[in-house]
């Protein structure tokens, strides 16, 4: 058992045993967090910070995998939250903040005409692709990007365990950036195609009009373009990506930091389209639950009053151009580089020499848990990290990079690295 993880490494041992994978996600396990360097339980977070079972302190660039915009804990929220939850969190009948925060979506996103709330950002996914369905009356599905886990999309991927193949087989993948690889999708099966869904930006900038064009080849085809803004929307502008990009899709989902970490997503479009929802079967007790409609209003109030996305695309991109000096610096840029938008931007990890990216990966996290820092691949952005806090990470960054240098070149990985190294869990962008 790890010292400095001892608690963690005890509470995972003891969730093991009644939790498959000891958590609720694969983003939170030992798939994401290499055994005997990696804390596995947070007891509390403030602003930019949390503290571990173990009373480890770290700054987060995580954020619950950018469930959080604001920062743990915000003042504002709390207040909300508690003032709503001496009313009560749940009632016979529907509660006004179901219309408030309705109409402040409609006012902030701009192909909102209705909204629909769920829990996860796989709840309204799977209603849109539902949704697109009986509109068309068509059953494939064109994706591009990562959607959740419900069976229309992870059945297209390696973790299909499950699934029935005629599931998966109504659902296509297509490559971003490559407008020829969804015209190849959209030709082979001629009017059969229903939705052809894509996160607007992960990785990459969109090049040449990309989304413009995927939405005129999508309506070519007859069928429904939607944006899946689970993680771009209220990040990328108050809006969304669509508002950044001006491209405005017929439906889009939200969900992660619509409530600063409060379970809410939502699904919102064209009143042609949503208006199918009062047929369409999309109900389930807690839609309209209040801690995290008030959450969500105050959030969404916040991001208007105040320059969170400003910013969050301040820091980050003192982040990224940092990033870019320290990997020259060392020498290393053909291991890792660093790219996306400045609110959430991405490790890319590459086999170099005779070390492989998940060594790569794995030296880097462990060496920023004993510094302190969360991070596990990428940069996810609040309106609670200041300039000490860039700071940290970046000084952080020049001591690891050094050592991922001596990793490669001085052929040293395998006596620096103080567990196994991660394996791939599977490619979901």
């Amino acid at each position: 058992m790890t010292l400095r993880y001892q608690k963690s490494e005890a509470l995972l041992k003891r969730a093991m045993l009644r939790i498959p994978l000891g958590t609720q996600t694969f983003s939170k396990s030992t798939t994401q967090y290499p055994f005997g360097v990696s804390p596995y339980f947070i007891e509390r977070g403030q602003g930019s910070q949390v503290w571990d079972v173990d009373g480890n302190e770290y700054l987060d660039y995580v954020n619950a995998l950018n469930a959080i915009t604001l920062g743990y804990s915000d003042p504002d929220i709390n207040a909300a939250v508690s003032r709503q939850l001496s009313k009560g969190t749940i009632f016979t009948l529907s509660h006004p903040l179901e219309v408030e925060v309705a109409e402040k979506i409609t006012e902030m996103v701009p192909c909102a005409e209705m909204v629909r709330f769920g829990k996860n950002g796989a709840d309204a996914t799977s209603a849109a692709v539902r949704l697109a369905r009986a509109y068309t009356g068509r059953d494939r599905i064109a994706t591009c990007g990562y959607h959740g886990w419900h069976d229309w999309y992870i059945g297209s991927t390696t973790r299909n365990m499950g699934i029935p193949a005629v599931v998966s087989s109504l659902t296509h993948s297509f490559k971003y950036n490559d407008l020829a690889s969804l015209e190849n999708i959209l030709s082979s099966w001629p009017e059969q195609f229903a939705a052809v869904i894509m996160e607007p930006m992960n990785i990459c900038e969109p090049l040449d009009h990309f989304l413009d064009k995927v939405k005129d080849l999508a309506h070519k085809h007859g069928a429904v373009f939607i944006f899946d803004e689970t993680i771009t929307g209220f990040r990328f502008a108050n809006g969304g990506a669509q508002e950044y990009f001006n491209v405005i899709p017929d439906l889009a989902t939200f969900g992660k930091g619509l409530a600063n970490g409060f379970p809410l997503s939502a699904i919102a479009g064209k009143k042609e389209i949503m208006k199918l929802l009062s047929d369409v079967f999309f109900s389930f007790t807690h839609g309209g639950e209040t801690l995290s409609l008030a959450a969500s209003l105050a959030t969404l109030n916040k991001l208007q009053q105040e320059p969170v996305v400003s910013h969050l695309y301040r820091q980050g991109q003192k982040i990224i151009d940092g990033v870019r000096e320290l990997t020259k610096k060392h020498a290393i840029e053909t291991a890792l580089s660093l790219s996306g938008n400045p609110s959430w931007s991405f490790f890319t990890f590459n086999d170099v020499e005779d070390c492989s990216q998940w060594q790569v990966k794995t030296l880097i996290l462990q060496e920023l848990f004993s510094r302190g820092i969360l991070m596990i691949g990428t940069h996810n952005m609040t309106y609670a990290h200041s300039d000490e806090d860039i700071a940290k990470l970046l000084t952080a960054y020049d001591q690891v990079f050094d050592m991922v240098r001596q990793g490669i070149y001085q052929n040293k990985m395998d006596a620096l690295l103080k567990c196994e190294p991660l394996v791939p869990l599977f490619k979901i962008r």
